[in-house]
């Protein structure tokens, strides 16, 4: 399998309403699968949350088959949770250094509050749709810098662009995503002034 991003060359490009149909469905399939697969592992909330970065990690694959879409979302699924794994180690050995005694048990708790992770998720749910409306290059550029972790250099040489049309993809897909998360927020700003 390449992992060379869909519709960089025609090949794997996807048919007639397959990219938004075919691979919205599959996420729909496979998603409730793919979260009892990490909830032999992790407990069912942190196993939607390395589900829900799986898929938006898989998104850059959208145009492939099924069954290649498929082995794909289990490998990124076990990267990511691998990477969490080793995130938690390392809080882990941080939060062992740190002794605190019985007269500190007054300080708040360092998990999230369930109105705190229903927030996050719905903030990863609207910034997956805004990444989706991105135009393709641009999305494109985006996750393999953002995802992948590839620098403009890396990006300009897989996509055939220059660095500066990285810049340009990067900060455009920035905008777009940052544009798109405020109207929340000048929504709750607007109704605290009346």
């Amino acid at each position: 399998m390449s992992d060379r991003p869909v519709g960089q060359d025609g090949a794997g490009t996807p048919g007639p309403g397959r990219e938004s149909d075919g691979f919205d469905a599959f996420v729909r399939d496979q998603r409730k699968v793919l979260v009892g697969y990490l909830c032999r592992r992790l407990p069912e909330e942190d196993a939607k949350d390395v589900a829900q970065e799986a898929l938006v990690r898989l998104m850059r694959y959208r145009g492939l088959p099924d069954d290649q879409l498929r082995r794909l979302m289990y490998r990124i699924a076990t990267n990511a949770l691998l990477d969490r794994g080793r995130r938690m180690a390392t809080s882990v050995d941080a939060q062992a250094q740190v002794s605190l005694s019985e007269q500190h048990d007054w300080l708040p708790s360092g998990e999230p509050s369930h109105e705190q992770r229903v927030d996050t998720q719905q903030q990863l749910a609207r910034m997956r749709e805004l990444i989706l409306l991105l135009p393709d290059r641009c999305r494109e550029v985006y996750l393999l810098n953002r995802m992948e972790g590839m620098s403009y250099t890396q990006i300009a040489e897989r996509c055939g662009i220059s660095v500066k049309a990285v810049e340009k993809h990067v900060s455009r897909a920035l905008k777009g995503l940052r544009e798109g998360m405020l109207p929340d927020e000048a929504a709750l700003s607007q109704g605290g002034n009346r």
